[in-house]
């Protein structure tokens, strides 16, 4: 497969079971750059929990850190991040019984989310299985999923508890720092593709920069 080349320091080897949490903790390094005191999660039953959730490959399955819901299923993060985001894979890890998340339904860009704003057509929704080892992920539509700076997962049912309750979100992909940087690299690019439709949309210069 092209552009997925792991190196394991060369030698080959078929122990998959030995390599592959490693390297997949490292893809799932996203929690780290969440502005996390600004992060939201909407009918949490314990203010601040929903943050906890965040965290390293190697404490997935820690139970001890967990988010529950308080007024019905429902839950909802507000996830701004410090840059820009191509987000690859998600995971979605609680118990194994009905208070396990049973849907997902993604939205990128629209910062501060409230529960009304749920009613309109997301990004990408999941149907989703229990997963208390913190096994499945879900791949994104990674053109959708591109260019995001502020990420809200809906969490709309589970599987028939009175609450959900949910130990890990881990967020695979890549990420750019939001400096202006970026805008120089778009600029070069425009000059060095005029044949690209796509680039003329970033022109005149003062709108991209807005």
């Amino acid at each position: 497969m092209s552009g997925h080349g792991h190196g394991h320091g060369g030698h080959g080897c078929t122990c998959e079971g030995e390599h592959e949490p490693a390297e997949r903790g490292l893809e799932y390094g996203l929690y780290r750059r969440i502005d996390i005191e600004k992060l939201e999660c909407l009918n949490e039953s314990r203010d601040g929990d929903g943050k906890l959730v965040f965290k390293p490959w190697d404490q997935r399955t820690d139970r001890e850190k967990f988010v529950e819901s308080d007024a019905d299923e429902e839950l909802l993060f507000n996830i701004p991040f410090t840059g820009s985001v191509k987000l690859k894979g998600i995971i979605i890890a609680g118990d194994d019984d009905d208070t396990h998340p049973a849907e997902m339904r993604l939205f990128k860009n629209i910062p501060h989310m409230s529960f009304d704003d749920t009613s309109k057509e997301p990004d990408q929704a999941f149907r989703l299985n229990r997963d208390p080892q913190a096994e499945l992920e879900y791949p994104t539509k990674i053109a959708r999923f591109s260019n995001v700076n502020h990420l809200s997962i809906h969490l709309s049912r589970n599987f028939g508890g009175e609450s959900t309750r949910l130990f890990y979100i881990g967020l695979r992909g890549e990420f750019m720092e939001a400096h202006r940087h970026e805008v120089t690299i778009c600029n070069y690019e425009a000059a060095a593709n005029p044949a690209d439709h796509k680039v003329e949309t970033i022109t005149p210069q003062t709108q991209f920069i807005s």
